[in-house]
């Protein structure tokens, strides 16, 4: 397939699923194995990473106003009950804490796992089952009578946010979990309503996922043991910039889309699609095996 259309191809795959609850990880190995692209290649590891970054960078940019709003009543809040340690900005970094701290410890173990497409099926069948029990217990909670996600994110507690930063390691070590996924789910299972339980998912994945693709960025720049970075060359840096701008586009709609989708809807949708999706993806790798 021409290199272009890889390109756009790759950028929507990982436009239409990094914030949805489907994991994206997932998505784009199967998508390359599928195309024929080489897991080993030095320019399309390069290649995710960068439109990776297009898609989170549309979430600081369409979340500006409420991240606007967060900064301007720090560390007060908006009722002026909230400390330091209490305010919606801090309790994203407590989550963001809790993940990274044990994802760096285990960094091994999450590159091992990177290419086990049987693995990943696993993973996208046991969290659609989780996501479709936790929605259909905890989905029908109601906020308070005219309260926001935003007024929900202010009622947040320290034990809610340590809580949703743990589960969301799961995410990191096994790849087909999806780190949407299981930020959803352990904010529901914490006392979140849906559309309070998505935006801090959103609002959480950005320190979450600039730092863990930034931290890949770096290691791919500046690779231990002699490894050559692979050489650019205009046609390269092409493919590169059409995968971030799709992706930052697809991204951006989706993200639109999802708010309002699940204010109605809910998760159970996506839970039937990973439960399908994984079994058709461990019946391929094992058949791929023989």
């Amino acid at each position: 397939m021409n290199d272009y259309l890889l390109s756009i191809l790759l950028g929507v795959i990982e436009g239409l699923t990094e914030f949805l609850p489907v994991s994206s990880t997932a998505h784009l190995r199967i998508a390359e194995a599928l195309l024929g692209i080489s897991l080993e290649d030095g320019y399309w590891k390069m290649f995710s990473i960068v439109i990776q970054l297009g898609a989170i960078l549309c979430l600081p940019i369409y979340f500006a106003g409420r991240i606007g709003g967060f900064l301007s009543t720090f560390p007060q809040g908006r009722r002026g009950d909230k400390t330091v340690l209490t305010h919606p900005l801090s309790l994203t970094a407590i989550a963001f804490a809790c993940t990274a701290g044990p994802a760096f410890l285990l960094k091994k173990v999450i590159g091992k796992n990177l290419e086990n497409l049987v693995l990943m099926g696993g993973a996208l069948v046991v969290g659609g089952i989780i996501m479709w029990v936790v929605d259909a217990q905890f989905g029908g909670r109601a906020a308070l009578r005219g309260e926001s996600a935003a007024d929900e994110l202010e009622r947040m507690s320290t034990g809610q946010a340590i809580w949703i930063g743990c589960c969301q390691v799961l995410s990191a070590v096994v790849p087909g979990t999806s780190r949407s996924m299981i930020t959803i789910a352990a904010g529901q299972t914490s006392g979140l309503t849906r559309s309070a339980a998505l935006e801090f998912s959103f609002l959480v994945s950005i320190p979450t996922m600039v730092a863990a693709t930034g931290y890949d960025l770096l290691k791919f720049l500046r690779p231990a043991h002699g490894e050559a970075v692979p050489h650019v060359d205009a046609h390269g840096w092409a493919v590169l910039a059409i995968g971030f701008v799709i992706s930052f586009l697809v991204a951006w709609a989706v993200v639109a889309w999802f708010m309002s989708w699940v204010r109605t809807k809910g998760f159970v949708p996506f839970a039937v699609y990973r439960l399908a999706a994984g079994a058709a993806v461990i019946a391929w790798a094992l058949n791929s095996a023989r």
